[in-house]
C-alpha cells in the first residue's frame, strides 16, 4: 500500500496555459537564495489575480514536486530617483513563497 501512495504522489497532471500565466518568474535575491538553500522555499512573482490554491497547483504541475505551504504577499510600488534629477517608479507585484516538501528540490537555473 505504501508503494501505491508513493507512486501516486510522483505523478502530477500536465501543466496548463493558465499555470504558466499564474507563475510569472522567480525572485532572485540574497534572501530568497538563502531561503531556497536552508528551508527549501522558493520565492516567485505571480499574477495579481492568482490565489494560494491556484499557485500551489500551478507550481506542482510545472515543477513536478509536492508543495507543503504557500504564503502570499503584495509588494508595494516604490518611488525612486535616478541621481538627483530623475524620478521614477518601481511597479508593485504579488509575491508567493512556496515551501517544497522535504526531500524534494527544484533547479531554477537549468541550462
Amino acid at each position: 500500500m505504501a508503494k501505491k501512495k508513493a507512486e501516486a504522489s510522483k505523478s502530477f497532471p500536465k501543466a496548463t496555459e493558465r499555470d504558466f500565466e499564474a507563475i510569472i518568474k522567480p525572485v532572485i535575491t540574497e534572501k530568497s537564495m538563502a531561503l531556497m538553500q536552508n528551508e527549501n522555499k522558493v520565492t516567485l512573482k505571480v499574477a495579481a489575480d492568482a490565489n494560494k490554491t491556484e499557485i500551489k497547483l500551478a507550481f506542482e504541475r510545472i515543477f513536478q514536486v509536492k508543495v507543503v505551504d504557500v504564503k502570499v504577499a503584495n509588494v508595494r510600488a516604490k518611488v525612486t530617483t535616478r541621481g538627483t534629477r530623475y524620478t521614477g517608479k518601481l511597479s508593485g507585484y504579488k509575491k508567493a513563497i512556496v515551501t517544497v516538501a522535504e526531500g524534494q528540490a527544484i533547479d531554477l537555473f537549468k541550462e
